[in-house]
C-alpha cells in the first residue's frame, strides 16, 4: 500500500498524498497518466477468460477497473490508513453503494440527525421504500445511539464535523457501540479529510468521501469514495461493478492531483477559518458561531483530541432571521453564493432554503437549521478581504 519506505518506516500522510498509488508504466512517466479508455485488450482468449473470472489480476472494463481510478483509490486508502478503497461517481453514490452492498430489507441504520439534507432523504425516503429503516439520533448523545440499537442494526452512520453546525462525533465511542452490537461504523470524513482526521484510527470500519469537496479543492469535478476494511469495500465494489455509479478516469486523475496539495490546503483553510470565526463571534450582528475550533464550542476538547485541525466550515447565526441572513448573503461582492464547498474560493449559502431546503420544517428544527443560519466555507483568499466582504451586510444588521 506504499505506507512505508524501504527501511520500513511509516510515511507521513503528506508524503503518501504525493507518492502513493502510482505504478509507473513502461513509459516511465513522472506524473500520473490518464487512461481514457472504456475497455482493454488481451493477448489471448485464455487471458481474457482469466481476467474476467478474477483468476488473474488486470483490467476488464472501465466501469469497475481503470488504472487512473485505481491510482486514486490506492492513494486515498493509504492516506486514510485503510485496507482498500473504491471510487464512485459522487459522494451520494458512495453512501448509496455502501448501503446497497452491506444491508438488506429488514436491516436498520442508526444515523445522526445532523446529516447533509440529501443523505437524510436517501436514508429516510429511498432506502425506507426497500425495507431498510433508519433511526435518527442526536450526534453527541451517546445514550440515544445506544437506545436506538436493536438486533437488526447493521450500520451506524455519522458526519463529523457535521454540516453546517460543526458538531463532533466521538468516533471511538460510536465504534464501541457499533461493535458491541455486531454492527459497522461509517464516518463521512468530507469536512476534515485524512489531512485532519483518520477515522479508522479511532475504530471506524468505513470512511465515506465526497471527493468533489476538499479532495479536489478547486471545484472541478464530481466524485466520491469509500475506504476501509477490505471485506466491506469488496461488497461496495460489487455494487459499483454491477450498478455502474463509477468514477471517470479523467475525474480520478483530477482528484489524484488534488490530493498532492491536500495537507497544505487544509492547514491554510483551518487558519483562515479559525481567525474568521473569532472575528465573527465578536461581531454585534452575529448571535452565534458554530465552529469546533472556538473554545466556546461545547465539543472543542473532543475535536482537539480527535483531529489535527478544525476544518473550514462555519455555521453563523445572524440577527433578523431569514431576512437578516439573506441581506448578509446578498451584500457580498467577493464571496460565491453557492451550495457547494471545498474550493479555494470562499462560499456562502442559506442552508434552510438550499442544502437543507428539501427537509421538512420539523426535520430542519430538529437538526438546528434555523432561518438566521448562514454557512460559510472559508477559502484561501486574504482574510481581511473576506472580513470586509462580510462586513457589508453584517454592519447593516
Amino acid at each position: 500500500m506504499f505506507e512505508k519506505d524501504a527501511q520500513g518506516d511509516h510515511l507521513h500522510p503528506d508524503t503518501l498524498a504525493i507518492r502513493a498509488g502510482h505504478q509507473r508504466t513502461h513509459e516511465q512517466e513522472h506524473s500520473e497518466p490518464i487512461f481514457p479508455t472504456s475497455s482493454f485488450v488481451y493477448e489471448s482468449a485464455a487471458e481474457a477468460a482469466a481476467k474476467f473470472s478474477g483468476e488473474s489480476p488486470g483490467n476488464v472494463y472501465s466501469r469497475f477497473t481503470n488504472p487512473s481510478v485505481q491510482t486514486f483509490e490506492a492513494r486515498l486508502a493509504a492516506m486514510e490508513g485503510a485496507e482498500a478503497c473504491v471510487a464512485t461517481s459522487s459522494g451520494m453514490a458512495a453512501i448509496m453503494s455502501t448501503v446497497l452492498g452491506l444491508l438488506e430489507a429488514g436491516d436498520e441504520i442508526v444515523a445522526s440527525r445532523s446529516l447533509f439534507g440529501s443523505t437524510v432523504s436517501l436514508f429516510a425516503k429511498y432506502f425506507g421504500k426497500f425495507g431498510v429503516v433508519t433511526h435518527f439520533v442526536e450526534l453527541s448523545d451517546l445514550e440515544s445511539w445506544k437506545a436506538a440499537m436493536t438486533s437488526r442494526t447493521k450500520l451506524l452512520f455519522a458526519e463529523t464535523p457535521s454540516n453546517p453546525l460543526s458538531e463532533i462525533a466521538d468516533i471511538r465511542a460510536l465504534a464501541d457501540i457499533a461493535h458491541d452490537h455486531g454492527a459497522w461504523l461509517a464516518i463521512d470524513n468530507c469536512f476534515c479529510t485524512p489531512a485532519l482526521l483518520r477515522p479508522i484510527e479511532h475504530g471506524a470500519d468505513l470512511v465515506i468521501h465526497s471527493a468533489t469537496k476538499y479532495l479536489d479543492g478547486q471545484g472541478r469535478a464530481i466524485g466520491g469514495a469509500v475506504a476501509g476494511r477490505a471485506d466491506l469495500v469488496r461488497e461496495v465494489h460489487g455494487v459499483v461493478r454491477t450498478c455502474g455509479p463509477s468514477m471517470s478516469p479523467f475525474n480520478a486523475w483530477i482528484f489524484t492531483k488534488g490530493l498532492e496539495t491536500l495537507g497544505l490546503r487544509m492547514r491554510a483553510h483551518c487558519d483562515n477559518a479559525l481567525a474568521l470565526a473569532q472575528w465573527l463571534e465578536a461581531h454585534p450582528g452575529v448571535e452565534r458561531v458554530h465552529y469546533s475550533g472556538l473554545t466556546s464550542h461545547p465539543q472543542h476538547a473532543l475535536a482537539a483530541r480527535q483531529q489535527s485541525g478544525f476544518g473550514a466550515v462555519l455555521g453563523v447565526e445572524v440577527k433578523g432571521g431569514r431576512e437578516g441572513a439573506w441581506s448578509v448573503i446578498d451584500a457580498t461582492q467577493l464571496l460565491s453564493i453557492t451550495g457547494n464547498l471545498g474550493d479555494l474560493k470562499t462560499t456562502i449559502t442559506h442552508p434552510a432554503t438550499t442544502t437543507h431546503g428539501r427537509l421538512s420544517d420539523e426535520q430542519r428544527d430538529t437538526a438546528g437549521i434555523t432561518e438566521g443560519l448562514i454557512r460559510i466555507a472559508v477559502g484561501l483568499e486574504h482574510l481581511e478581504d473576506i472580513k470586509r466582504d462580510l462586513s457589508r451586510g453584517l454592519d447593516a444588521l
